[in-house]
């Protein structure tokens, strides 16, 4: 071969291996944009409070219009993080008779994200997205109670999308909590996985608004086994992760295990843990408006159920073991 062209052929090769260089470069340093560019868990957290207590969503009552506008708004969400369905549909219609006789309709939602290890436990993460609808001609938008659980509960989806959980995980939208936690309870009677697999049942209801800062952890105390994990988190929270209100060391009334969805789980023996605050003046008032909701401590609340429920699925072996399950 002549030298000349030998070493044109060199220079062709490389200036292709300069160009196929510089066309990784271009694209690593694209997927590193997006990367950086990706939210952060509880980015939109703010927006789903504010749009789930809006006047037009009435109020989120069971059964009504508005009900059914903030649940098809929820299974929107559970599509834009990229969850599946637990079994064909996220819907889970049930039925329940008041005590005047009436058949009432409601419907949970209930989305499946897959485990990465080999344990057959699952976490079940849960907040009620119905709340008292219209009475006497005013709406009761429910910013905390509980649209901020619900925007709580699809921060903690994002995070275990953006890196999936060690144990698969149930993320839950129960409806009729305000009925009696009739959802919750429907959920309990007929499981969409064996309730000996649930290891363990975390439920949000209103973790926007405290005064002083407190956001508190419920079931440590009936549960003693929970404690550690807790209160390594409290340790670390930017706010004030109090644990308490599971006893009736405080009188009944101060005993949160069953005033909310956690409660049927507590009663079939589900070992279980609550996150919310203490009531305050706009509890089941037509004043529970997205205004009157403190950002920068919702944003705290939000961080801290993202990161509690994070640990307690990495220790949720643990845990199961130690409750006997």
């Amino acid at each position: 071969m002549p030298p000349r062209e030998s070493g044109r052929i060199e220079e062709v090769m490389t200036l292709c291996a300069f160009r196929h260089a510089a066309a990784l470069a271009a694209v690593l340093a694209a997927l590193s944009s997006q990367a950086l560019a990706a939210p952060k868990p509880g980015a939109h957290a703010l927006d789903d409070v504010r749009i789930l207590s809006a006047d037009d969503m009435e109020g989120r009552g069971i059964g009504t219009q508005g009900g059914a506008k903030a649940r098809a708004y929820v299974v929107k969400r559970f599509g834009q993080i990229g969850l599946k369905p637990q079994g064909a549909s996220f819907e889970r219609p049930f039925t329940f008779t008041t005590k005047l006789g009436k058949t009432v309709s409601g419907v949970n939602l209930v989305a499946r994200i897959e485990g990465t290890s080999s344990s057959d436990k699952v976490l079940v993460v849960s907040a009620h997205y119905d709340h008292l609808g219209v009475k006497n001609g005013k709406i009761y938008n429910g910013a905390d109670d509980n649209a901020s659980g619900v925007a709580g509960l699809l921060a903690v989806a994002e995070a275990f999308k953006a890196k999936p959980p060690r144990h698969t995980v149930l993320i839950v939208a129960f409806d009729a909590e305000e009925s009696g936690l009739r959802g919750a309870k429907a959920f309990v009677a007929d499981p969409p996985v064996p309730l000996a697999k649930i290891g363990l049942a975390v439920n949000f209801d209103m973790i926007s608004k405290n005064a002083r800062n407190e956001l508190y952890v419920s079931g440590a105390g009936p549960q003693p086994y929970l404690k550690p994990v807790l209160e390594t988190v409290a340790k670390a929270a930017p706010l004030k992760l109090l644990l308490g209100h599971d006893t009736d060391a405080q009188g009944k009334e101060n005993n949160w295990t069953a005033q909310s969805d956690q409660g049927p789980f507590a009663e079939a023996g589900v070992p279980w843990v609550y996150f919310g605050v203490e009531d305050h003046p706009e509890y089941h008032q037509a004043t529970d408006d997205f205004a009157t909701v403190p950002q920068d401590f919702f944003k705290r609340a939000v961080a801290t159920v993202v990161t509690a429920t994070r640990a307690l699925d990495d220790d949720l072996d643990g845990l199961s073991k130690a409750a006997g399950r």
